[in-house]
């Protein structure tokens, strides 16, 4: 099977529907692709489980019915948890001009989901027609405009944030204060709130928080149960941990991914 992703050719824009069939183009399920670029921007949506993408600005994550979005030649690596079904839509440099310079997370509106029912349908052609050529630039028009899902996790440069960083990801359930880690990684707990909010544009309470939302949310989307992840983190009570959850998602846990909004008819 050609990669699409690397056409040069062809329809500015190529839609896919994905599962974890082995000669599926867009393949699911749980695996890791490791680090890697595309020729063709790249938009992509899971109707069950998670998706987490890591590249050099930082990592996403991608819950169901959230778009990423992986502009050309970016590159990138992919770990996908519990994911059975979504879709895919390959844009080449050309019509991605527009688009996002950089890595995202965005909503999707109900247009955009009817136009890549459609495109799916298109896949296979050599040349699309001048009524298809126009539903693809609403389409893109639609990416363009989506609202930015704050699901992002920014890496520090600085040595000694990233080594720090790099332990609260590895250890989520660490609760140590912003003190205790600026002793351990070897600086003043001033120097490391002040360069921790100039790399990565949150202070360093909000960026271990959303630290451990990317532990939780890929450990629920494995299926693991509500307690098990809220002990991992440290919290004294599940509900403590779903009241947090719930602050940062407006849902519960559960509800959160017991929602589906299936994209084929």
């Amino acid at each position: 099977f050609p990669d699409l992703s690397e056409r040069a050719d062809g329809p500015s824009l190529i839609a896919l529907w994905g599962g974890d069939q082995a000669d599926s183009e867009f393949r699911l399920g749980t695996r890791e692709y490791d680090w890697h670029s595309h020729l063709r921007g790249q938009v992509f949506c899971v109707e069950s489980g998670l998706v987490h993408v890591r590249t050099a600005h930082g990592s996403w994550l991608l819950p169901p019915h959230r778009a990423g979005w992986m502009p050309p030649n970016e590159a990138h690596k992919v770990s996908i948890s519990g994911a059975m079904s979504g879709w895919s839509i390959l844009i080449t440099p050309e019509a991605s001009r527009d688009l996002p310079d950089r890595p995202c997370v965005i909503g999707i509106s109900e247009v955009m989901r009817a136009l890549v029912r459609r495109a799916v349908s298109w896949a296979t052609l050599e040349r699309l027609e001048v009524e298809q050529e126009r539903m693809i630039q609403v389409l893109l028009d639609e990416i363009r405009r989506a609202p930015h899902e704050p699901l992002h996790l920014p890496m520090p440069t600085d040595r000694r944030l990233l080594r720090i960083a790099t332990a609260v990801l590895e250890q989520p359930h660490d609760n140590r204060t912003l003190d205790e880690w600026a002793v351990w990684g070897g600086l003043s707990a001033r120097t490391l709130s002040r360069l921790f909010r100039t790399e990565t544009g949150s202070s360093f309470a909000q960026w271990c928080q959303q630290a451990r939302l990317t532990h939780a949310l890929e450990r629920l989307a494995q299926g693991d149960a509500v307690a098990n992840v809220a002990d991992s983190l440290g919290y004294a009570t599940p509900s403590n941990f779903i009241a947090m959850f719930r602050r940062c998602f407006g849902d519960s846990p559960a509800h959160y991914f017991a929602k589906r909004m299936p994209l084929r008819d």
